[in-house]
């Protein structure tokens, strides 16, 4: 039986998912949107999103775990200085997948994967809605 088993091994080694993991991870928060496939891009919603919830408070001691994780400088400060601080209010839901087609080498389906861009909108009962 697979109970909790929740780990897609895309048909690759550990050490090979964890750079191909760690490769998508920085490209997508150094353009905050990415091509890929759609089982590597449903994988890196459950490698990313972590991240961007440690993101949030910035202490030295979050910013060494995901610099563990990441490797590379650059990614940890935007995610620290820009990313993390976006989402303070949004409680889970960082990114979004759209399907994008098929490949024409191999019929692989493609996914488009972006960091949200804006805060979710709260909806505050004490607003009321101007029409004209």
């Amino acid at each position: 039986m697979r109970h909790l088993h929740g780990l897609k091994k895309l048909n690759r080694t550990s050490s090979h998912r964890i750079s191909m993991f760690r490769n998508l991870a920085n490209s997508l928060i150094k353009y905050e949107s990415i091509t890929t496939t759609l089982p590597k891009a449903k994988a890196l919603r459950k490698v990313i999103e972590p991240l961007i919830t440690i993101s949030k408070v910035s202490t030295v001691s979050n910013k060494r775990l995901v610099f563990s994780r990441l490797r590379d400088r650059f990614s940890v400060q935007k995610l620290f200085d820009t990313i993390g601080p976006r989402h303070v209010n949004r409680p889970g839901g960082y990114t979004r997948i759209l399907k994008k087609g098929y490949r024409s080498g191999d019929c692989a389906p493609l996914a488009f994967m972006q960091i949200l861009s804006e805060e979710k909108a709260s909806k505050d009962p004490n607003e009321t809605k101007s029409t004209k």
